[in-house]
């Protein structure tokens, strides 16, 4: 039984593109469906589909020159501690090269669309 979803996501993803596997399969909810269609429009991952058949999300990971294009993954808040910013506080990560994403009233957006949209919310982790 998995108490953090969203930090067994992270750590698949990173762990496939470490050994240079094509696709994950992943147990499916709609937060990890949504997560991974964030990804797959800044272009961390190629596409994120629900099987049919069963109930699991099989992610495609997205490969530039041979290296993975998620390099690491940091896990901010967890179960234990939440953490929240409020959109005057969100700053870009790495000069604008990593991502921070955001659990908001508007649902789950990168640092830049959370910026745009003025809306603070939980920091679930930066992605770089």
């Amino acid at each position: 039984m998995v108490t953090d979803p969203i930090a067994d996501l992270i750590t698949r993803l990173k762990t496939a593109g470490k050994v240079h596997k094509e696709t994950v399969v992943l147990p499916y909810s709609k937060l990890k469906e949504a997560i991974a269609k964030v990804l797959v429009a800044e272009g961390y991952l190629k596409s994120a589909s629900q099987k049919k058949t069963s109930s699991n999300l099989e992610v495609v990971l997205n490969y530039h020159n041979g290296e993975c294009k998620i390099q690491e993954v940091q896990r901010i808040s967890k179960p234990s501690r939440r953490i929240y910013k409020g959109f005057e506080d969100i700053h870009p990560m790495k000069g604008g090269f990593g991502k921070t994403i955001f659990s908001t009233p508007k649902g789950i957006l990168t640092d830049r669309q959370a910026i745009r949209e003025k809306v603070g919310g939980e920091v679930l982790f930066k992605i770089w």
